[in-house]
Formats: structure tokens, sequence, C-alpha cells
């Protein structure tokens, strides 16, 4: 199969993204009125910011210059309007952020269903070439940046918009001639937040793709530690698991280092344009062009200005972030689906049984083949024994069956139509399987059981397990079959997880059966009782049985012997050992 993702880091180009803003703006239209209200909102209540400069310049004008009078009456009247002003700013900021952030959750949500949908009808190649931890980076880290930005930098620019062009038109309805000492650093402001943009964006991209590394390697490794214990080889993972975290530290490094200096730069050029403003206030103030009362409100207009240009500066490093970590989740959106069932698709029901592979070719990757022109036939209710050497391509056939992966060449036929006929979750659900590979979800050893036959009852449950002779143990636990197993099933062994998956199958009727090395993980003398029943379970549906202990498939109605993809032998046990080809030599070489 192909192999995983690589792990030594990605190199990722710029990004799209206005196309990525689109697609967020479209989770973002169902709640568009909600939006458009807290939009609102939040113009009404940068307007209230907006009046405590001109405010506090009624103010200061209440004073007159070099009489040292003070008309407190007005003082305290502006003053208290001032607070009003900022209070009920203050108030509607407050309401616009809880808004904003019950938005982004709802949006988050609502991603990360699609995300998940989205697995559920990916094809299982694309599970073997990338890592589960990156998948996860995406459903978890990424949609959290994201909901983050949403709650908390859409209020922010929103305002900090409101305010800056606000602030402009007051300054230039105080004094046109003010604005032009300070008009200047706006070209600059603007000229290096979008030189410094092109540059950051990029990083940022690499700094979530580093992430997504790291996490699919912890994944790995935490899945696999008792294998890492048991070769003691915990110097060389945490040496791997130092580089991969210095490659995300570094991408962070770069990604925020550069983006950090962006706010201070522009505080230094807003600060130039307010030394600007102070020389030109003075030279005014002298030419009696401008007042004292027009000086304040302007410098504090100048300050508001400013502020919020420093604050969006910072706020695009964080939204290139967050469209970086959305383009990941949308990427993984946009990725090739499971093949869609053809339009004249029909539900595959009564089945009898019949499976037949006909010039079959297939390769995971097309230009290596793994099989090669194979042909095979199934009778209904007949043991089909698949054998071979390791990497012969025995798994395969089973891949190729449930239609996991599409055949390259030929065709499958079941019920003698061919398999893409049928819709591809009525084939799945002609098939039990019991894989080598067991999987038991956390939850009762009830649940477990019963996953595949939905409403069965305690009664039939309780039959496949004496059925795959696992009831006695479970009786031995102290709540019986309400033993809640725990995540990946730590708290059981190898064998019993297996006995649990025989058990479900036990319970699914179907009229097909597929077992890949079903037996693998029971001792000798339990495989024998279970041999027994799942011959039991065999009897009447038509079975696939891939086996290395070759011992277990003598009773099969026909052994295919496969090597390197092609189908060299075929029969009954005693026709092949009478042959003494491939078959018997495979045999013998377990009794030597």
């Amino acid at each position: 199969m192909p192999g995983k993702g690589d792990r030594g880091g990605e190199k990722r180009k710029p990004k799209n993204a206005k196309r990525t803003l689109i697609r967020i703006i479209k989770y973002l239209s169902v709640y568009k009125w909600f939006v458009l209200l807290f939009v609102v909102l939040a113009f009404l209540s940068n307007l209230g910011n907006l009046m405590g400069p001109e405010l506090a310049g009624k103010a200061i004008g209440a004073v007159e210059a070099g009489a040292g009078k003070v008309d407190m009456g007005a003082v305290t009247h502006y003053a208290a309007l001032m607070l009003v002003f900022y209070v009920g700013s203050t108030v509607l900021t407050f309401f616009i952020s809880i808004g904003m952030a019950r938005v982004g959750r709802r949006v988050a949500n609502q991603m990360r269903r699609d995300v998940f949908r989205k697995i559920m009808i990916m094809p299982v190649g694309y599970f073997d070439r990338n890592q589960a931890g990156d998948i996860i980076s995406r459903v978890s880290y990424d949609v959290d940046v994201v909901s983050t930005s949403l709650s908390a930098d859409v209020v922010q620019i929103i305002t900090s918009t409101v305010t800056v062009v606000g602030s402009f038109v007051m300054m230039v309805i105080i004094s046109p001639p003010l604005v032009l000492f300070m008009v200047f650093t706006i070209p600059v402001s603007i000229w290096f937040t979008g030189h410094m943009s092109k540059k950051t964006r990029p990083l940022y991209s690499k700094r979530s793709a580093a992430y997504g590394v790291m996490n699919g390697f912890a994944e790995e490794m935490f899945s696999g530690q008792k294998t890492i214990l048991a070769y003691a080889n915990e110097d060389r993972v945490t040496e791997n698991f130092r580089e991969i975290n210095r490659a995300a530290a570094e991408a962070y490094r770069d990604a925020d280092g550069l983006g950090m200096t962006m706010g201070p730069t522009i505080g230094m050029i807003s600060n130039f344009g307010l030394s600007a403003i102070g020389m030109g206030g003075a030279l005014l103030y002298l030419l009696k062009i401008v007042g004292l009362e027009q000086i304040s409100s302007f410098v504090l207009y100048s300050r508001k200005f400013s502020g919020p240009i420093n604050e969006i500066s910072n706020i695009i490093n964080e939204i290139y972030s967050a469209l970086a970590a959305a383009e990941r989740v949308f990427e993984f959106l946009d990725e090739e689906e499971e093949p869609k069932d053809i339009p004249e698709a029909r539900e595959l029901t009564d089945t009898r049984g019949s499976v037949e592979l006909r010039d079959v070719s297939f390769g995971y990757d097309e230009s290596k083949l793994i099989l090669k022109n194979v042909d095979l036939k199934a009778e209904p209710g007949e043991t089909v024994a698949i054998v071979g050497p390791t990497g012969a391509g025995k798994t395969t056939i089973i891949n190729l069956l449930m239609r996991f992966y599409d055949v390259s060449h030929g065709g499958i036929y079941v019920d003698g139509s061919e398999s893409r006929e049928y819709t591809l979750s009525s084939l799945r659900r002609s098939y039990a399987m019991v894989l080598q590979d067991t999987w038991v979800f956390s939850g009762t050893i009830f649940d477990n059981i019963a996953y595949g036959k939905e409403n069965a009852t305690e009664a039939e449950v309780v039959a496949a397990a004496k059925a795959a002779m696992i009831h006695n143990y479970i009786m031995r636990l102290p709540q019986g079959y309400k033993t809640v197993i725990s995540e990946d099933g730590g708290n059981i062994s190898k064998g019993q997880k297996q006995l649990l998956t025989i058990a479900r199958a036990m319970l699914y009727d179907t009229s097909m059966l597929i077992l890949d090395e079903a037996t693998s993980n029971v001792d000798t003398s339990t495989e024998r009782q279970v041999q027994r029943a799942i011959r039991g379970l065999m009897r009447g549906r038509t079975s696939f049985v891939i086996a290395h202990r070759l011992s277990t498939v003598q009773n099969a109605n026909k052994i295919l012997v496969v090597d390197h993809g092609e189908i060299v032998e075929q029969g009954t046990h005693e026709e092949l050992m009478r042959l003494r080809g491939f078959y018997y030599k495979l045999y013998a070489s377990q009794y030597e």
C-alpha cells in the first residue's frame, strides 16, 4: 500500500487568500443577520467613542487662555456626556464580543461536522497516504484558529475600520491644514502592511503544515508506545521528535517573529505623524489659524486614528494565520471522495453470494501492478481460502471485493452483475468482516458486539458471544456485558478483542463473509474452539478466508495460491498436495 505522508516537512506555495476568505464568508452567511446586527452595533459603539475627543476639546475650550477662568458648568456637562458615550460604547462592545464569539463557535462546529462527514466518505487510500495526526490537527487546531479569529478579529477589524474612517473625517472637519502634516503616514503604513503581508502569508501556511506533521508524528508514537519501549527506542524517538518539534518551532518563529514587527513599525510611523502634528499645530496656533480646542481634539483623534492602524497590522497577522489554517481545512474538504454510485445503481438485496473476479488487474500505484489478470469464482455458500507469502496480494483481493479500491482492469461480479452496478453501501452491507487488525470502540461490550446490527436483543448478543467462545470471559467481568471498554480497548487483550469482533460478525446477518487472519491473536487451544464456531458462522455463506496457518483452511472448497499478484495454483487441499507444487512447499515448510 502507499506509504504514509512525508514527515520531513512540507514546502507550501503561498495560498489563495481571497478564495479562502470567500469560503469562510459562506459559512458566516448562515448568520448574516446576526453579523449585520453586530456591524451596526459596532458602528454605533464607535460613534460613541468618536464623540469623546470632540467633547474633550469643548471642555478644554471652556478654559479662557491666559485669564485663568474656567466655566465649570460647561466642563462638567461635557465630562458627563463623555462618560455616557464611553460607557454606552463599552456596553455595546461587550454584547458584540459575546455575539461574535457564539457565531465563531457555531461556524467552528459546522466546519468540524463537515470535516467529520468528509472523513466518512473518503476513500481508504487517502488514510493510507496521510497521517491520522495531521487529519486530527485539521479538525482541532486549524478549526480552533479559524474560530478564534472569527470571534475576535472580525469585530476588531470592523471597529478599527469605523474608528479610522471616523477619526479621519473628524480631523478633516476640525482642521484640513493639520491633516496635511500627518497624511504622509497613511500611504507609508498601507504600503508597509501590504509588503509584510506578502512575506508572512506563506510563512503561516508553512507553520500550519509543520504543526500537522508534529501532531501526526506524536499520534503515531503514542499508538506505538509499547513497541518503542520493547525495542528500547525511546532515545531515538525523542531525538526524532526534537527535530520535528524544532522545525515546528522555527516555522512558528519565522511566521510570528516577522509578523510581530508590523505593529511596532506601524506605531513608529504613526509617532512620526504625531510629531508632525505637534510642530504643525504649534505653528498654526501662533498664526491664529487654530485654537487650543481644535488642537487638543485633533491630537486625540490622531491617536484614535493611528491606534487602530497598529491593531489592524497585528490583526492582519492573525487573519493570515486563520486563512492558512482554513485553507488546510478546505484542502481536506476538497479531496476526492469515494466514487459516487452510478446513476442507475441499484440496491444489492437478497444476496445469493455468487462472486467472480474476471481478468482483474490492480495496483495502488498504477505503474506498479499488485494483481495481474486474476480470475476467481466462488459459488454461493462456498469457502474460498486465499494463501500465499507475505506481500503476494491476498489482502488486496479483499480490498477490491469491498470496493475500498476499484479495479484498474477487468471486473468483479456479485450475483451476476458488476459490483459497480450496485450502490456502494448495499454492497458493503452484504459482507461481514473479521480482520487481523481488530477494532473496538470506547463503549460497553454489549455495544461493541451489537455494532453491526441495529436494535439487537440481549439474547442475540449473548448467543453470538457464546458462539465466539467469549461469553464465559465476559461473565467473569464485574459488570458483564455492561463492562465499558476503555479507549482503543486498552483494558482487554488482543485475543479477547479479536473474539469480540468474531462475535460481532456472527451477529451480523449477511450472505458473504471475509476472514482475514481472524484467529491470529488467539492461542492454539482457543483457536480450535473458535475454528469450530467460525465453521458454523460460514455455513450457508460465501466465505473468503485469508490465512497463513494452512492447517486452518484444509476444509475450504477451493484454495487459491497467490504469488507476486498472480494465482499460481488453485484446487482443494488434497488436489494441491498431490501437485507437490507451490502450495505443497508452503504446507511442508510449516511442519518441518
